[in-house]
């Protein structure tokens, strides 16, 4: 492989460079971040017979992410969305015990949504569809005090979005997901504020400019990866308590070895691209020496931040590629199913006169999000990352 990529061209020629453009796929397609109140009914009475609670903390701060969405027409579109509170419920003091016990809830699904126009600058619309609601629960000396839920369920949901930009909306929305008495679980409404932004079809005279700008974006990169974590979990610390834009694990990795391939899809003048990879891992925990392995797809958003003479340099960030999982249960603990997400960061760059050569340094995390009633999620240290394109 890499004899071949030493004799491919590392750059696409301008004049057949399709990827300053929307692919179909990507076209009309949107994304959307969402901040507001989330609102359910937590008492107490969830608690199976013989427990009871003193209190029960219920923060309101919600967040909802549509993670990928895309308009077929002005009035119908389809989207894939998760909703979680900021901070999970807890009961306090449960028959006396002066602990608090954690319940995390999440809450997936597949909507429709329809929109009609309020004017020229907003449309209203109503949404809805199949969900998901993933609720954990606990025990108290060897007996459930309140059981797990997990199960499917309908999404309705309103709206308006008002048109700031061609690419930006705001929007304001209202989301209903019911509840299930058998599983003691309350309803719940989530009322949001945030921002959508949409990937319309560039113009001809913007295509042009970004492809003739002669800057370097890779077709396709193939990868491998060593982890290690003899320079501690660091990295992790730092970008998910200084910096917190990650997340850790409970479960730590202590070695691993990985192979990727990613392929550019959509770039724009100097310093943005899209890509779409696929990649396996094959890993050892750092408490019972547990072997486990991953094959993952997902996006990656790769932002240029230099572009010196011999090199040009980026910061990498992918989040909720669909993973699957050899284990489930790794150091004794609970991670779910063997179905997951990946999430990765990193700092890297290629280097050399053709821009051949790529090496990274990033760290990865894998979580099914709560989706699932167990999530002991998964902290990989730091990793070199070693490539060509081609």
């Amino acid at each position: 492989m890499f004899a071949l990529a030493a004799g491919a061209s590392a750059q696409v020629p301008a004049s057949t460079d399709t990827r300053t453009q929307y692919p179909p796929f990507l076209a009309n397609s949107y994304f959307t971040f969402n901040v507001g109140s989330i609102r359910y009914l937590f008492t107490g009475n969830e608690l199976e017979s013989g427990f009871s609670s003193e209190s029960v903390d219920v923060p309101h701060v919600g967040v909802r992410v549509d993670l990928f969405g895309h308009h077929f027409n002005r009035y119908l579109a389809a989207q894939v969305t998760y909703m979680r509170p900021a901070l999970f419920v807890s009961f306090d003091n449960v028959n006396g015990d002066k602990s608090s016990h954690q319940v995390s809830e999440a809450y997936g699904g597949l909507t429709f949504v329809g929109s009609f126009p309020l004017g020229r600058r907003a449309d209203g619309y109503g949404e809805g569809g199949y969900g998901l609601t993933s609720r954990s629960g606990f025990e108290m000396n060897g007996a459930p005090a309140l059981k797990e839920a997990h199960f499917g369920n309908g999404i309705l949901g309103a709206g308006v979005a008002v048109h700031a930009t061609p690419n930006i909306d705001m929007m304001f929305s209202a989301t209903y997901s019911p509840g299930r008495k058998s599983f003691n679980q309350p309803s719940t409404r989530l009322f949001t504020a945030g921002i959508r932004y949409e990937m319309r079809q560039l113009p001809e005279s913007t295509v042009t400019e970004n492809r003739d700008a002669g800057y370097f974006f890779p077709l396709n990169t193939v990868r491998f990866g060593y982890t290690t974590n003899l320079l501690t979990y660091g990295a992790n610390g730092l970008f998910t308590q200084v910096i917190p834009i990650f997340w850790g694990g409970n479960v730590h990795a202590r070695r691993g070895f990985s192979v990727s391939y990613e392929r550019n899809v959509f770039h724009n003048r100097k310093r943005f691209a899209f890509d779409l990879g696929a990649s396996g891992g094959y890993w050892k925990s750092d408490l019972d020496k547990e072997v486990f392995a991953t094959a993952s797809v997902y996006p990656l958003l790769r932002f240029y931040l230099a572009r010196p003479q011999q090199a040009d340099l980026y910061f990498a960030y992918s989040v909720a590629g669909p993973t699957l999982i050899s284990d489930s249960i790794i150091d004794g603990l609970d991670t779910g199913q063997h179905f997951t997400f990946q999430d990765f960061l990193g700092l890297g760059g290629y280097f050399g006169a053709s821009r051949r050569f790529n090496a990274e340094l990033g760290i990865k995390h894998y979580s099914n999000g709560n989706i699932f009633t167990k999530n002991a999620s998964i902290k990989i240290p730091l990793t070199l990352l070693i490539g060509v394109d081609f």
